[in-house]
């Protein structure tokens, strides 16, 4: 459904409302900045969260429930609650005809993001997933010389992720309950399994992973299951094992090994570990004329390029430097919500696409699967032809 400005309030501005205070509240402030919308609804169960809404958007209505804030005239919503909140919350709004923003994952299952793509189809609403991987100029600098031909023709990508503070962003709060998440595989992985399909041009079709709970799962243990990690982050606590105040239910695997075969033939692995010194990530990416790689990725960096012979290790034979813009995620974060904004409002093409977002919970949940059956392939269903054939991939 298209709102047009007139019908807005705020002056013009498309009127928005959060659902959930937590972890990715801090894009309500990126809307707030954007001249075209403001935040004027916050919903969350939680007091705390509540005040903490109403320091930072103190204009805005405040609500305990999702139907109090769908009754309350917003033009769009912002889906930042936990993952298993994900599927009904955004089914509820697009029901409603409004435009929605989902924060990555789509969904914890692939049966639940079809859900969501087809109430959008049927209600006729506009749904935008927060895949922010795909504004950040590492990722960016990485698909321009692919598709230049820096490599030739992509056979290969290989994603190692280490998640240097995995202690405290994933096993001290919901992340840590394999029934808000799936897993960490899904939950985490979302986004490089995202942007490998997205380098790669194809989704994932069959799958393989191993993994296990290796650092997090003998560790001291909080009472609080409602605790929120950033309240009880230790940045100082090394080995990780001296974490302390670990969420009561920790069931998700903290190193995990997934492999992939993609629809077009080209090969994918992705590793995922969140006990390492260091925080980022590494692809390289291999064709049929040389391979790539990046060096630094949330921040400034370069990818380095290698298109010619070598005897042994060389120095790349082209280095393309790239810049991160201010801001969270290195500028994505407001590129993201730029870009959804001026789709809320007006439609039209989107760098992220919904029915990627859906492959790769696919492709995370399938892994999941294969990851706790002790490695089996599993296959990768494919969405509805309805969704396949009306969301562009």
């Amino acid at each position: 459904m298209t709102t047009s400005t007139s019908e807005q309030g705020g002056a013009g501005r498309l009127r928005v409302g959060l659902v959930g205070f937590g972890n990715r509240a801090l894009l309500g402030r990126l809307v707030d900045e954007h001249p075209g919308a403001q935040v004027t609804a916050v919903c969350d169960p939680d007091p705390a969260a509540l005040d903490d809404a109403r320091r930072a958007h103190p204009d805005a209505e405040l609500f305990g429930t999702l139907p109090a804030l769908l009754g309350a005239g917003v033009d769009a919503v912002m889906v930042l609650s936990p993952d298993h909140t994900h599927e009904s919350v955004a089914v509820a709004a697009l029901e409603r005809g409004l435009a929605v923003f989902c924060e990555k994952p789509l969904a914890i299952t692939a049966d639940g993001a079809d859900r969501i793509l087809s109430t959008a189809l049927e209600a006729g609403a506009r749904l935008y997933v927060g895949h922010n991987m795909r504004h950040l100029p590492m990722v960016l600098t990485m698909r321009r010389l692919i598709a230049e031909g820096a490599v030739g023709q992509v056979e290969a990508i290989w994603c190692r992720h280490f998640v240097g503070n995995g202690g405290d962003y994933y096993f001290k709060d919901w992340h840590a309950d394999r029934r808000n998440t799936t897993g960490l595989l899904l939950q985490k992985g979302a986004h490089d399994i995202d942007v490998i399909h997205w380098l790669a041009g194809a989704p994932t079709r069959r799958v393989t992973a191993l993994g296990r709970l290796a650092v997090y799962g003998d560790g001291a243990r909080s009472l609080d299951d409602r605790q929120r990690a950033r309240d009880v982050a230790e940045p100082d606590a090394w080995p990780p094992s001296a974490h302390s105040r670990l969420h009561p239910v920790v069931d998700v695997e903290d190193i995990s090994m997934m492999l992939m075969q993609l629809g077009n033939g080209v090969m994918a692995s992705y590793q995922q570990c969140h006990f390492t010194p260091d925080y980022w990530r590494n692809y390289t990416v291999i064709g049929d004329e040389g391979r790539l790689e990046n060096v630094g990725d949330m921040d400034s960096g370069e990818v380095r390029v290698w298109n010619r012979r070598h005897p042994g290790y060389a120095a790349p034979d082209v280095v393309v430097p790239f810049s991160a813009e201010p801001g969270t995620h290195g500028g994505a974060d407001r590129a993201l919500i730029a870009e959804f904004v001026e789709y809320a409002v007006h439609g039209g093409y989107t760098r992220t696409s919904p029915l990627a977002a859906r492959e790769a919970v696919a492709a995370g949940e399938a892994a999941t699967r294969s990851l706790r059956a002790g490695g089996q392939p599993v296959d990768v269903p494919p969405p509805p032809d309805e969704v396949s054939r009306s969301f562009r991939w």
